[in-house]
């Protein structure tokens, strides 16, 4: 009986590791797929059938986009944009957090309710009402109207709540004790301990920002005031006679590797953060 039921185990062990091999085959190759065009020639980026690996690597396919693009201006707004707004939601955003799960003060629930239901509201709906402000307070191509609009959010704010109701109150009322006061307990034990929740929140606002292209766009129309998404943007076949697909994912596999990094260096702080965050 324990020999077949150890059988059953490792088949079953087997069978989740093939579907994880699979579901990890699937995801990883249209990156791949990009890495291999951003190498060959604009003949055989548009062949068919397609060219799966190119007879000859064209590596200068990478130095050709910073000679199409200001592509230097698009990477120091893109690492600005996203800079501030990481410091400006994980600071904000747990500010926010920790009033509605810490003080208590009258309509607080209803009002956490009120402030959820931004998040049931799509976000293309806000873009005209921003526009609007952002001409009227004369930031129209300028990194303001970038940053300013995501210094804060709803989904930020819900998450650290999350994660500060999750801890102990035995610690606040320790603190009350010795004299402190909400900012204090706020600054000097809520947040080194809300450590783990802040990086799942920073990782989710700098792939948000990093990858934002519609809101740039519609704010920004001069090249040097452009993020990387919206600067690539303009090497498809809409501003150009035709899309050169080598130099497109050429410059798609400069701007991604960034992320790739900060991901890999923080995912154990980040699936740390998601867990906890969802204890209570």
């Amino acid at each position: 009986m324990s020999v077949q039921t150890g059988r059953n185990r490792v088949g079953k062990n087997l069978l989740i590791h093939l579907l994880l091999i699979l579901g990890a085959l699937v995801m990883v190759a249209p990156f791949v797929w990009m890495i291999l065009t951003s190498l060959k020639t604009l003949g055989e980026s548009t062949q068919v059938p397609p060219v799966i690996w190119p007879t000859s690597l064209q590596w200068e396919n990478y130095t050709h986009i910073f000679e199409m693009l200001p592509f230097y201006d698009f990477y120091w707004n893109t690492i600005l944009t996203t800079v501030v707004k990481v410091v400006g939601q994980v600071f904000l955003c747990s500010l926010a957090a920790y009033a509605f799960a810490r003080i208590e003060f009258p309509g607080r629930n209803a009002l956490f309710i009120v402030f959820l239901s931004v998040l049931m509201v799509p976000g293309q709906v806000f873009l005209l009402p921003q526009f609007l402000i952002m001409k009227e307070l004369g930031w129209l191509n300028t990194l303001t109207a970038l940053i300013v609009p995501g210094l804060f959010s709803a989904f930020g704010t819900f998450l650290l709540r999350q994660f500060f109701m999750s801890l102990p109150k035995e610690l606040e009322e320790a603190a009350k004790l010795d004299g402190c006061n909400h900012f204090q307990i706020y600054w000097r034990i809520m947040l080194p301990l809300a450590k783990p929740g802040l990086i799942a929140l920073a990782i989710f606002v700098a792939l948000w920002s990093w990858n934002d292209l519609m809101w740039p766009l519609i704010v920004n129309s001069t090249p040097d005031k452009m993020t990387l998404s919206a600067g690539l943007a303009y090497l498809t076949g809409e501003h150009t006679n035709m899309t050169n697909y080598p130099i497109l994912m050429a410059g798609s596999v400069l701007a991604i590797w960034p992320m790739i990094i900060v991901f890999i260096f923080l995912q154990k702080h980040f699936v740390e953060g998601i867990t906890l965050t969802g204890s209570k």
